[in-house]
């Protein structure tokens, strides 16, 4: 491959500059550990370009430097990574019997979820005997205020947390979606006394959910698990039964995560 010498400025140079930083990582993990040189060799540009990736690689973590010969191989900050997408699977995996059991119990949809930003990503899904699977929830990311599972992860954070998440302004779906953070910081206070959060109708109308905490060996909120259904079958006055059997199904996934509280 021929030396690139002259590099592009702007965003397509952007983009280059983390592919090549993602091939530099590619090549160490292929090699074990490597050398300014052999990297350069591999990626057929000059080592400049090569150090000064590394030196940014090995700020943040991803590579580090041995000491014989200038080596890299790579940091702990790739672990970091492998074991955090590593534990998303390990929920889902021990999260899955107790979905389907309490999908089962409760004839509606359940849906595990993740905190993302001031949004929720459903994980995993399980379908009851009553509920009707016009669509997948599985992979689709939520605002956060607006659904119960939401609720429930928001409630976990420090008050100003909590707003430097959801940000200043709260966007409406349906007239009854909370749209005040003061209002929605209220309601969270409930949610944190009940152990489990509802939403009637404030993401869309004609739906109802309702959610309960996750916690992990450390006794930390990791995901919620809710049930969802529509508002004429899943209505408010079943909310208090529906969340019994909830609370219970999330405190066995919690269990399997280490959970003894």
């Amino acid at each position: 491959m021929a030396k690139q010498d002259v590099e592009d400025s702007g965003p397509t140079a952007a983009v280059q500059s983390v592919d090549r930083a993602l091939l530099v990582m590619e090549i160490i993990a292929k090699l074990g550990q490597a050398g300014v040189t052999e990297i350069a060799t591999e990626l057929g540009v000059h080592k400049s370009t090569v150090s000064r990736l590394v030196a940014v690689l090995e700020s943040r973590g991803y590579v580090e430097q041995l000491s014989e010969r200038g080596k890299y191989r790579l940091g702990f900050s790739i672990v970091r990574l492998a074991g955090s997408a590593s534990a998303q699977v390990d929920l889902v995996e021990q999260s899955r019997s107790a979905c389907d059991a309490l999908a089962i119990e409760v004839g509606e949809t359940t849906n595990l979820a993740v905190l993302d930003g001031n949004r929720i990503i459903n994980i995993a899904e399980a379908h009851g005997p009553g509920s009707i699977a016009l669509r997948s929830w599985v992979g689709q990311s939520c605002p956060a205020h607006a659904t119960s599972s939401g609720k429930v992860l928001l409630a976990d954070l420090e008050p100003a947390a909590m707003r430097k998440r959801v940000g200043a302004k709260l966007e409406g779906f349906t007239a009854n979606t909370l749209t005040k953070v003061a209002e929605l910081a209220a309601q969270l206070v409930t949610v944190r006394e009940n152990g489990w959060a509802s939403a009637s109708e404030e993401l869309e109308i004609g739906l109802n959910a309702l959610a309960a905490p996750v916690y992990d060996s450390k006794g930390s909120v990791v995901a919620a698990l809710s049930v969802s259904g529509p508002a004429y079958r899943l209505s408010p006055d079943r909310f208090a039964a529906a969340a019994r059997s909830t609370i219970a199904a999330a405190a066995d996934i919690s269990r399997r995560l280490g959970h003894l509280g």
